[in-house]
């Protein structure tokens, strides 16, 4: 294995590249030992000496699909500039929408930057020294560690932000409005008098007067249907809903879900587990087309000829968690959505693209979607997760400043 260029830093190149590997594992790329021993042989192949090939021979070992390569970027920049190999590796460009830099390194996210080792000696990767790690935990112990977790973008969160993320959306909870139902129970004020109880009383205490006993409509908690988008495109995003989703059912009897990419997964059982992590697993078990491609047409309509009655009765409140962005370019779903939204009460669309402040519906999917919608939101962080909790527990439903820009 060729060392040339590395005996300044003291790291052979058989290590540096598997701390880079788990790197990009700590950022959120799959990255597995079939990936690390091609991106060995890839740089072997093309050498060390030209800093544009050994990006270039890294970047197709370790990329699979499109959405990861700014993801790739901003860990390679962080991870090999930490070691001092920024004058000699080439500085990839960060593509994509702008973001809020809050780091050394412009463009670098939260998530790459927590990749590369703090010791630069032998301390493992994404870990530092105690004393190191105790102050990262008082900061995020602080008010305005946590302010900072609420508007922090779940795409941009490390490892250690996600797992705080998850923890506040345990105790996150959601309560939905309750709905008058069509049977009644007895109540001092009640608007109607309850004449077959009134009778009882007046058998059990005798002849005299007929005391009149009130009656008022029950009121219930709508079933609650999500429909979770858990394509590439939104696969970050669905795992912090999954937990959302699980608080959620662990809180109210009737909530059914499912979750869709190129086909529909009814998953309602297994968010039902107690153990958060051993629903996961239940899932990830369960759906075959994670990460995948998009059909939202296809799932839609399987949903509204298989489980549409069943579970959307009772003025059914249907939140529909996804980007909008379809692979067979909107085909079908027009008419799959006017189906669903007059099968509900109320239809919540979760779009995490609404966080970009010049976001615009122009794709075929995003326009068939929209006429077919009660209001549109965003769901991409801790703040937008508990305006939702809110809205949900309102009497009357309120519409979001998405919804009255848009419809």
């Amino acid at each position: 294995m060729p060392e040339a260029g590395y005996a300044d830093v003291g790291i052979r190149l058989e290590t540096h590249l598997l701390r880079f590997a788990r790197a990009l594992r700590n950022a959120g790329l799959s990255v597995g030992p079939d990936k690390v021993h091609r991106g060995v042989e890839s740089v072997v192949a093309v050498g060390i000496g030209n800093r544009r090939d050994f990006y270039s021979a890294l970047k197709t070992a370790f990329v699979d699909r499109a959405d990861q390569g700014e993801l790739f970027d901003q860990t390679f920049e962080a991870f090999w500039s930490s070691l001092g190999l920024h004058l000699r590796l080439p500085r990839t460009p960060v593509v994509g929408p702008p973001r809020v830099v809050e780091n050394a390194l412009e463009g670098v996210s939260a998530r790459a930057l927590s990749a590369p080792p703090v010791d630069r000696r032998r301390a493992p990767l994404g870990r530092g020294t105690e004393s190191e790690l105790g102050h990262e935990a008082d900061a995020a112990m602080s008010a305005s560690g946590r302010e900072r977790l609420r508007h922090r973008d779940f795409e941009q969160m490390s490892p250690a932000e996600v797992k705080a993320a998850k923890a506040a959306i345990e105790n996150l909870r959601l309560t939905v409005s309750n709905l008058p139902t069509r049977r009644f129970e007895q109540h001092p004020r009640g608007t109607r008098v309850d004449l077959r109880a009134s009778l009882r009383s007046a058998l059990r205490s005798g002849p005299g007067s007929l005391p009149l006993l009130r009656k008022r409509r029950r009121r219930r908690a709508p079933p609650l249907v999500v429909i979770c988008d858990i394509s590439g495109s939104m696969s970050r995003y669905a795992r912090m809903l999954l937990h959302f989703i699980h608080g959620v059912c662990a809180e109210h009897a009737r909530v059914s879900c499912f979750v869709f990419g190129t086909r529909l997964t009814n998953v309602s059982r297994c968010m039902r587990q107690r153990d958060i992590e051993n629903a996961l697993y239940q899932v990830s078990r369960a759906v075959a087309d994670w990460s995948g491609g998009t059909r939202i047409g296809g799932c839609l309509r399987e949903f509204n000829r298989k489980w549409s009655r069943r579970v959307l009765g009772q003025g059914a409140v249907v939140l529909f968690i996804t980007d909008g962005l379809d692979r067979d370019a909107g085909d079908g779903l027009e008419a799959e959505m006017e189906r669903l939204h007059r099968s509900c009460r109320r239809l919540i669309w979760l779009n995490p693209l609404l966080r970009y402040p010049r976001f615009e519906p122009k794709s075929l999917g995003m326009q068939a979607i929209l006429p077919h919608v009660d209001d549109l939101r965003t769901v991409h962080n801790l703040s937008s997760l508990e305006e939702l909790a809110v809205a949900l527990g309102e009497p009357k439903p309120t519409s979001s400043a998405n919804s009255r820009r848009w419809f």
